[in-house]
């Protein structure tokens, strides 16, 4: 996932992050580093949204 890179390129911090998809800043943390690599789709569909980009952007 690249959620670091696209949360890095609008200028969001994880707090501010999960704030916005209403899951934890740990989770968001978790997949930064690659321990947590199963999201639901509803926190992808959620993630995606709040970094304004596709689902499949957000996966690749």
């Amino acid at each position: 996932m690249n959620v670091k890179r696209l949360r890095l390129a609008r200028g969001l911090t994880q707090i501010e992050l999960a704030k916005q998809t209403q899951v934890s800043q740990g989770f968001i943390a978790q997949l930064e580093t690659g321990t947590q690599d199963n999201p639901t789709l509803a926190t992808v569909r959620r993630l995606a949204k709040a970094l304004k980009v596709s689902v499949g952007e957000l996966v690749e």
